[in-house]
């Protein structure tokens, strides 16, 4: 068997431990698949002595990611570190020009830079992959990239962050106010402590861009994108779209039109009948209309380390 393919990680949240458990648990599968072993020798975090709940006693710690981007050692850095701008863009970049290929989860990054680090990665021979940074679990981007090319998508659409669809769904099954249902996910893990990332649709925003990149072939404007989340949805509303068939999700919608390509996040009434409105809990799901392949939905958890 080949040499092994060494990675260093910057990052040890949900998403990192997720994929060092996986790693480890599949070691033997992966290094088949891949025809060499997978291994992480090296990580990176803000605070080494941080307990977490995977083994690092044989890993190697860094202190700083911008050195482990440019380290000897590595094959491949992951980055998931999170932001758009700062230590994360900085670290990505020096990988890259370092001819490390990179695999990042940062939607924030790639749907504001991800054209010019990809003609990064382009111009220094190198991989910029990112399956895990829309609907983390479900691999919409290689159907996009590969399984749909023969297809001319006019449609790209979806429940795209799933601490939205978990606070709708006990809204709706509980008749709870949107504050509360919001407090009992922040302690259940679904929801961060500033929650507004998330419930304000940014999150799935930043995700719609990424889909509307592969999708269309087209450079995205982030800041074209329309942006309403849930926060001012009340049980009222809930109960009002229930009596005329309707549920109310949060969607990102991606389509192409007689003026261009239309990017918009906002609470949606969906028919009850519809695949897509029985999505429920944590689960987010991104759905395709293609001329030939017709109508695709895919569905799953957000993200793997954990429901997201």
């Amino acid at each position: 068997m080949a040499d092994g393919l060494k990675l260093g990680l910057a990052g040890i949240g949900t998403v990192g431990g997720g994929l060092l458990r996986l790693i480890e648990a599949h070691a033997g599968a992966l290094a088949e698949r891949a025809g060499r072993p997978i291994e992480v020798i090296a990580v990176s975090a803000r605070n080494k002595r941080k307990k977490r709940d995977v083994d690092l006693s044989g890993v190697r710690f860094v202190q700083d990611p911008i050195k482990l981007a440019t380290d000897p050692e590595i094959d491949v850095f992951v980055e998931l570190i999170g932001g758009e701008e700062g230590i994360a863009k900085e670290a990505v970049e020096t990988a890259l020009r370092a001819g490390k290929h990179v695999v990042t989860a940062n939607k924030a990054l790639l749907a504001h830079h991800g054209p010019n680090l990809a003609a990064l990665a382009e111009k220094h021979g190198v991989a910029l992959n990112f399956e895990g940074a829309v609907a983390g679990g479900i691999p919409v981007v290689k159907v996009i990239r590969e399984g749909l090319q023969g297809n001319d998508i006019t449609r790209v659409y979806g429940i795209l962050n799933g601490t939205c669809n978990y606070i709708l769904t006990l809204m709706e099954r509980e008749g709870r106010s949107f504050a509360d249902v919001l407090k009992e996910a922040q302690e259940q893990g679904y929801a961060e402590a500033d929650p507004t990332f998330d419930v304000g649709g940014f999150d799935t925003a930043h995700k719609l861009a990424l889909l509307t990149s592969l999708a269309f072939g087209t450079r995205t404007k982030f800041d074209a994108v329309y942006v309403e989340g849930i926060e001012t949805i009340t049980p009222a509303d809930i109960e009002a779209a229930d009596d005329l068939g309707y549920r109310i999700k949060l969607l990102g919608v991606a389509l192409r039109t007689d003026s261009g390509i239309e990017q918009r996040v906002h609470p949606t009434m969906v028919p009850k009948d519809t695949a897509i409105a029985n999505v429920d809990g944590v689960s987010n799901c991104v759905a395709i209309d293609g001329d030939f392949v017709g109508d695709v939905m895919l569905i799953g958890p957000g993200a793997g380390g954990g429901p997201r």
